[in-house]
């Protein structure tokens, strides 16, 4: 089996690269691969040599313009990137019978409630990022190519800037911090993602049934706010520099740190689909921190 694997730089790309090794050749690139090897997602047309050049079984597409607030600043990038590109890939495979596995995003649902969203619930977006990938959904289906869209949330990896990474800093330089907490959603490792992948990627290739849009996320939810102090207290348990005291961490509302782009309130996934499809077990959000945590603290 042949594999292009797209953004394979990015935080879920980098673990992909490890997970989609053992199912067969593995091409990664990225927007700045050399040469001919080059995924200019906007320039979605200059895909169509890419695709022809590999001649994939399989393309794993973990690009994205996932920079939020920029989005809108800028909403011709982000949907040139984030559907038009994708519409390019998803043709190319409904042309060549090629599986399309693509992520997309809980910023399709408006935010509302307090119950998890299944895969079926109306999708509401709040800005241009989450319109910009509900493009993209709706483009890949309607291509009719075989294909895995696999929304996540809150995505963070041992490797590159995360949010963990950010309260850790911040933790060891101020006395006070002010973190959102009526934000709900479930950190969800790269690591985790990338694995579930492969696995969900192998057994379509052999049960094309199983095609289709999934949530996936890590179990349980928390606020940032509860993330942030599961983070810090973690440190402090392995003796890390962390200035600020426990109680110091105060929650605030959304407001308090006005953006450009709207975050949706309640990002939780229902991933029964995942779960009764695969027969997947998702491991609770605190066990991949800890991982991801321990990694850190040991290097």
């Amino acid at each position: 089996m042949k594999i292009l694997l797209l953004g394979k730089n990015g935080q879920v790309g980098w673990e992909l690269q490890r997970a989609l090794a053992p199912l067969g050749d593995v091409v990664g690139c990225d927007f700045d691969s050399p040469g001919e090897l080059a995924a200019d997602f906007a320039r979605p047309e200059s895909l169509v040599g890419l695709v022809a050049r590999v001649q994939p079984d399989v393309i794993v597409n973990a690009a994205a313009h996932t920079a939020v607030d920029k989005a809108e600043s800028e909403p011709g990038l982000a949907r040139t990137i984030n559907a038009s590109a994708p519409a390019v890939l998803a043709a190319q495979c409904a042309a060549r019978a090629a599986l399309l596995v693509h992520y997309s995003t809980d910023y399709v649902f408006d935010g509302s409630g307090s119950t998890p969203r299944d895969e079926d619930a109306p999708t509401g977006p709040l800005g241009v990022y989450g319109r910009t990938k509900l493009e993209g959904e709706q483009a890949i289906r309607a291509s009719g190519c075989a294909h895995l869209i696999l929304r996540t949330s809150w995505v963070y990896a041992a490797r590159g800037a995360n949010f963990a990474r950010t309260m850790l800093r911040l933790a060891a330089e101020r006395d006070a911090l002010d973190v959102v907490d009526d934000q709900i959603g479930a950190p969800t490792g790269a690591e985790l993602l990338a694995d579930i992948t492969a696995h969900a990627l192998l057994r379509t290739r052999r049960e094309p049934a199983l095609a289709g849009t999934y949530h996936c996320v890590a179990a349980g939810h928390t606020s940032w706010h509860g993330y942030a102090c599961h983070v810090i207290e973690t440190a402090r348990a392995h003796g890390q520099p962390v200035k600020v005291a426990p109680g110091a961490i105060r929650p605030v509302p959304s407001s308090a740190f006005p953006l450009p782009a709207r975050r949706p309130l309640n990002s939780r996934l229902a991933t029964t689909r995942l779960q009764q499809a695969f027969g997947f077990v998702l491991p609770p959000w605190q066990q991949g921190v800890a991982r991801v945590l321990d990694e850190w603290f040991t290097r």
